[in-house]
């Protein structure tokens, strides 16, 4: 998987959406491609009750619900079609989910990246 692939994958599924006064999604999308090659994609949730969920963590969902685990490769983007760096709140999640996941590589820019640790 080439790093501007898994950018362009994330690309495709920003695009902030409001389904209520209350919600809204898409704001930031995330990609991630798994050991099997497989590649999934999420996009965040953002509530006025701050129940919301980060776009790492619906590519995560995405991938579970194939019974895959392990993270080759991640990037996020937000609305402005920047790349950012996971928080610390799904960093965690990234590792818990599959403790090899320490070595994901978390894409920084399109001609970089760094590991999870």
């Amino acid at each position: 998987m080439e790093i501007n692939d898994l950018i362009n994958k994330a690309y495709e599924v920003v695009g902030q959406y409001r389904s209520s006064d209350d919600c809204t999604s898409g704001g930031v999308g995330a990609a991630l491609t798994t050991k099997a090659g497989n590649i999934y994609t999420g996009v965040c949730i953002d509530c006025a009750c701050s129940l919301g969920f980060c776009a790492e963590h619906s590519a995560i969902a995405e991938m579970l619900k194939h019974k895959e685990s392990e993270i080759v490769m991640m990037v996020a983007i937000n609305e402005n079609k920047e790349i950012a760096p996971p928080c610390g709140r799904c960093r965690e999640m990234i590792y818990q989910v599959n403790k090899s996941n320490v070595d994901t590589q978390i894409v920084l820019s399109a001609v970089s990246y760094t590991h999870l640790r």
